[in-house]
Protein backbone atom coordinates (compact mmCIF):
# COMPACT_ATOMS: atom_id res chain seq x y z
CA UNK A 1 0.00 0.00 0.00
CA UNK A 2 1.17 3.25 -0.89
CA UNK A 3 2.75 5.54 2.16
CA UNK A 4 2.05 9.15 3.39
CA UNK A 5 4.74 11.43 1.17
CA UNK A 6 4.29 9.63 -1.75
CA UNK A 7 2.49 11.05 -4.76
CA UNK A 8 -0.94 9.98 -5.80
CA UNK A 9 -1.25 7.82 -8.61
CA UNK A 10 -4.29 9.34 -11.20
CA UNK A 11 -7.20 7.90 -12.09
CA UNK A 12 -10.34 7.83 -14.04
CA UNK A 13 -13.33 6.26 -12.49
CA UNK A 14 -16.92 6.10 -13.47
CA UNK A 15 -19.33 8.14 -10.41
CA UNK A 16 -21.56 5.06 -9.42
CA UNK A 17 -24.68 7.67 -9.43
CA UNK A 18 -24.11 9.44 -12.50
CA UNK A 19 -22.04 7.04 -14.91
CA UNK A 20 -19.95 9.96 -15.05
CA UNK A 21 -16.28 9.62 -16.00
CA UNK A 22 -14.44 11.52 -12.51
CA UNK A 23 -10.50 11.86 -12.32
CA UNK A 24 -8.36 12.58 -9.23
CA UNK A 25 -7.69 15.95 -10.92
CA UNK A 26 -11.02 16.37 -11.05
CA UNK A 27 -11.28 15.59 -7.10
CA UNK A 28 -8.66 17.46 -5.97
CA UNK A 29 -9.53 20.83 -8.08
CA UNK A 30 -12.38 21.40 -5.08
CA UNK A 31 -9.71 21.03 -2.65
CA UNK A 32 -8.38 18.12 -0.45
CA UNK A 33 -9.64 14.77 -0.17
CA UNK A 34 -10.02 11.48 1.86
CA UNK A 35 -10.24 8.38 -0.56
CA UNK A 36 -11.69 5.36 1.07
CA UNK A 37 -11.39 2.09 -0.84
CA UNK A 38 -13.58 -0.52 0.22
CA UNK A 39 -15.89 -3.75 -1.08
CA UNK A 40 -19.65 -4.31 0.13
CA UNK A 41 -18.92 -7.72 1.99
CA UNK A 42 -16.00 -6.32 4.19
CA UNK A 43 -17.03 -6.16 7.66
CA UNK A 44 -14.66 -3.64 8.34
CA UNK A 45 -15.64 -1.57 5.76
CA UNK A 46 -18.96 -1.82 6.97
CA UNK A 47 -18.14 -0.61 10.23
CA UNK A 48 -16.05 2.05 8.86
CA UNK A 49 -18.29 4.18 6.30
CA UNK A 50 -20.63 5.26 8.64
CA UNK A 51 -17.91 7.00 10.30
CA UNK A 52 -16.65 8.54 7.44
CA UNK A 53 -19.96 9.95 6.35
CA UNK A 54 -20.49 11.59 9.86
CA UNK A 55 -17.13 13.65 9.11
CA UNK A 56 -17.91 14.45 5.38
CA UNK A 57 -21.32 15.58 6.48
CA UNK A 58 -20.25 18.23 8.25
CA UNK A 59 -16.13 18.39 7.80
CA UNK A 60 -13.92 20.46 5.55
CA UNK A 61 -12.50 17.45 3.82
CA UNK A 62 -14.06 16.06 0.73
CA UNK A 63 -14.52 12.05 1.41
CA UNK A 64 -14.52 9.66 -1.76
CA UNK A 65 -15.35 6.09 -1.62
CA UNK A 66 -14.30 3.97 -4.26
CA UNK A 67 -15.96 0.91 -4.24
CA UNK A 68 -14.26 -2.63 -5.76
CA UNK A 69 -18.12 -3.59 -6.46
CA UNK A 70 -20.56 -2.53 -9.09
CA UNK A 71 -22.62 -0.15 -9.43
CA UNK A 72 -25.93 -1.85 -7.75
CA UNK A 73 -24.20 -3.61 -5.39
CA UNK A 74 -22.14 -0.55 -4.54
CA UNK A 75 -26.02 1.63 -4.27
CA UNK A 76 -27.51 -1.29 -2.44
CA UNK A 77 -24.56 -1.01 0.30
CA UNK A 78 -24.64 2.46 0.40
CA UNK A 79 -28.11 2.85 1.34
CA UNK A 80 -28.13 -0.15 3.78
CA UNK A 81 -25.12 1.97 5.73
CA UNK A 82 -26.42 5.58 5.22
CA UNK A 83 -23.46 6.23 2.60
CA UNK A 84 -24.02 9.29 0.35
CA UNK A 85 -20.58 10.21 -0.10
CA UNK A 86 -19.91 10.40 -3.81
CA UNK A 87 -18.56 6.91 -4.77
CA UNK A 88 -16.77 5.88 -7.73
CA UNK A 89 -16.36 2.05 -8.99
CA UNK A 90 -12.78 0.42 -8.86
CA UNK A 91 -14.59 -2.95 -11.00
CA UNK A 92 -12.68 -6.23 -11.21
CA UNK A 93 -14.20 -5.82 -14.56
CA UNK A 94 -11.32 -3.14 -15.61
CA UNK A 95 -9.16 -4.90 -13.87
CA UNK A 96 -9.08 -2.73 -10.60
CA UNK A 97 -7.18 0.04 -11.58
CA UNK A 98 -6.80 2.30 -8.80
CA UNK A 99 -6.79 -0.16 -6.21
CA UNK A 100 -3.84 -1.74 -7.98
CA UNK A 101 -2.00 1.71 -8.81
CA UNK A 102 -2.48 2.62 -4.84
CA UNK A 103 -1.11 -0.95 -3.95
CA UNK A 104 -4.59 -1.53 -1.75
CA UNK A 105 -3.76 -5.43 -0.58
CA UNK A 106 -6.90 -4.98 2.25
CA UNK A 107 -9.80 -2.79 2.15
CA UNK A 108 -10.87 -0.18 3.65
CA UNK A 109 -8.00 1.39 2.88
CA UNK A 110 -7.63 4.85 3.02
CA UNK A 111 -5.69 7.84 1.77
CA UNK A 112 -5.90 11.75 2.10
CA UNK A 113 -4.77 13.37 -0.30
CA UNK A 114 -3.72 17.13 -0.95
CA UNK A 115 -4.32 19.46 -3.53
CA UNK A 116 -0.65 18.72 -4.67
CA UNK A 117 -1.55 15.26 -5.32
CA UNK A 118 0.79 14.24 -2.20
CA UNK A 119 -0.37 11.53 0.33
CA UNK A 120 -0.39 13.26 3.41
CA UNK A 121 -2.00 9.99 5.78
CA UNK A 122 -2.23 6.42 4.37
CA UNK A 123 -4.65 4.26 6.92
CA UNK A 124 -5.25 0.17 6.32
CA UNK A 125 -8.28 -1.62 8.53
CA UNK A 126 -10.05 0.52 11.00
CA UNK A 127 -7.67 2.64 13.52
CA UNK A 128 -9.33 4.85 15.66
CA UNK A 129 -6.73 7.11 16.13
CA UNK A 130 -6.35 7.39 12.54
CA UNK A 131 -9.62 8.07 11.93
CA UNK A 132 -9.63 10.99 15.35
CA UNK A 133 -6.77 12.66 13.10
CA UNK A 134 -8.61 12.57 10.32
CA UNK A 135 -11.94 13.83 11.94
CA UNK A 136 -9.38 16.66 13.65
CA UNK A 137 -8.53 17.69 10.35
CA UNK A 138 -11.59 17.67 8.56
CA UNK A 139 -13.50 19.93 11.68
CA UNK A 140 -15.55 17.14 12.79
CA UNK A 141 -15.32 14.27 15.57
CA UNK A 142 -15.76 10.91 14.19
CA UNK A 143 -16.70 9.22 17.06
CA UNK A 144 -19.26 10.76 19.91
CA UNK A 145 -19.43 9.70 23.94
CA UNK A 146 -21.04 6.59 23.98
CA UNK A 147 -19.58 5.25 20.93
CA UNK A 148 -18.56 1.66 21.41
CA UNK A 149 -15.80 1.15 18.52
CA UNK A 150 -12.07 -0.88 18.90
CA UNK A 151 -9.06 0.89 18.80
CA UNK A 152 -7.74 -1.19 15.68
CA UNK A 153 -9.49 -3.86 13.04
CA UNK A 154 -7.23 -5.18 10.20
CA UNK A 155 -9.04 -4.96 6.61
Amino acid sequence: MLEAGKPAPSFELKDAASGAKVSLADVLAKGPAVLAFYKISCPVCQLTMPYLERMAAGGTLRFIGISQDDARDTEKFNRQFGVRIETLLDERANGFPASNAYKITSVPSLFVVETDGSISAAVNGFSKRDLEQIGQRAGVAPFRPGDKVPDFRPG
